[in-house]
C-alpha cells in the first residue's frame, strides 16, 4: 500500500512539473487563439480607454498603411520586413507573432510582436535615448580637470 502512495506521489509531482513548463500565456483571460479569432470591438474592450478612444476615432493614413502591409504579410504577398515610422501605433491581434522594425529617430529597431505587448504602442519599445557613457577627460578639457589622476 505504501509502494502504491508513493508512485502516486511522483506522479503527481511529474504532472506540476509538466503544468508549470507548459503554462499558456494568457491576455486578460483568453489565450493567443482566442485573440486572434476576435475581432476588433471585442478587442477594444479589453485594452484601456485611452488606446480605445484612440482606435475609436479611426486610424491615421500611415497607421493604415501599416495595417494594409501586415494584412498583405498574413496573405503571404508582402516579403520584406515590416518598417515603419509610426511610433503611435497601438498594438493589435493582427500584429502578434510579426518583426516589424520600428525608426528611433536615428535606425530601425527590431521588435517581434508577442502576446504581452498587446494594447500597448509601437513606439513603447523602441528607446530613443541612449545612455551617456563618459570616460576620461580628453583634449579641450577644462583646466581643473586636465589634473585628474589617471587610473
Amino acid at each position: 500500500m505504501l509502494h502504491l502512495v508513493g508512485r502516486l506521489d511522483l506522479y503527481l509531482q511529474e504532472e506540476l512539473v509538466k503544468n508549470k513548463m507548459a503554462k499558456e500565456i494568457l491576455f486578460k483571460g483568453k489565450n493567443e487563439k482566442e485573440i486572434k479569432e476576435m475581432d476588433l470591438q471585442d478587442f477594444i474592450k479589453l485594452i484601456p480607454t485611452r488606446h480605445r478612444r484612440s482606435i475609436n476615432r479611426g486610424l491615421t493614413e500611415p497607421q493604415k498603411k501599416l495595417m494594409k502591409k501586415i494584412e498583405s504579410k498574413n496573405r503571404g504577398d508582402y516579403k520584406k520586413t515590416i518598417k515603419t515610422h509610426c511610433r503611435d501605433m497601438i498594438i493589435l491581434p493582427k500584429m502578434v507573432g510579426h518583426k516589424i522594425l520600428v525608426y528611433n529617430g536615428k535606425a530601425f529597431s527590431a521588435i517581434d510582436i508577442t502576446l504581452e505587448m498587446l494594447g500597448h504602442y509601437l513606439g513603447e519599445f523602441v528607446d530613443t535615448r541612449s545612455r551617456v557613457k563618459h570616460s576620461a577627460p580628453g583634449i579641450g578639457a577644462t583646466r581643473s580637470s586636465a589634473y585628474q589622476s589617471v587610473k
